[in-house]
């Protein structure tokens, strides 16, 4: 028998970061993401974002990647997007993520920093957010793809 921990923040946009998510859409969508992710056998903890992106608490069942994870959220919450709101027929998500691992003990001040996205944008943009978050977890990336 295997066991892992395996908690995940993941973070998207869509794409060229328009502001497709409305106050209607955004909700509705995080519930869909969370029937994906439980027919993948994973368990989102939470799900929230603005108008441009969103955030993803999970739990990624260690038999799937966690690029398949994400792509298939992104893919089939597209598919249902599309065929749910006539307005958004020209949505899409980035074709990026990121994805940063979580111990188990951080994930309640990932929650709440997930759960307070609204209000944390109303100061910060997206980019700025993401370069803070890439910065804090060690990672590499080059600013044309952050900021294009």
């Amino acid at each position: 028998m295997s066991h892992t921990s395996l908690f995940y923040h993941i973070v998207f946009s869509t794409k060229n970061r328009k502001t497709f998510l409305s106050d209607d859409a955004l909700p509705r969508t995080c519930q869909y993401m969370g029937g994906i992710a439980r027919k993948l056998k994973c368990q989102l903890l939470l799900v929230n974002g603005i108008s441009d992106h969103v955030h993803l608490a999970a739990i990624v069942h260690p038999t799937i990647a966690i690029a398949e994870f994400v792509g298939k959220v992104k893919s089939n919450s597209s598919r249902w997007i599309h065929d749910t709101f006539a307005d958004l027929q020209d949505f899409d998500w980035q074709d990026g993520y990121a994805a940063f691992s979580v111990s188990p003990s951080i994930m309640p001040k990932v929650k709440q920093y997930i759960h307070s996205q609204p209000e944390h944008h109303k100061t910060m943009s997206f980019q700025e957010e993401l370069i803070a978050l890439l910065k804090k977890h060690g990672v590499e990336y080059d600013e044309k793809y952050i900021c294009a």
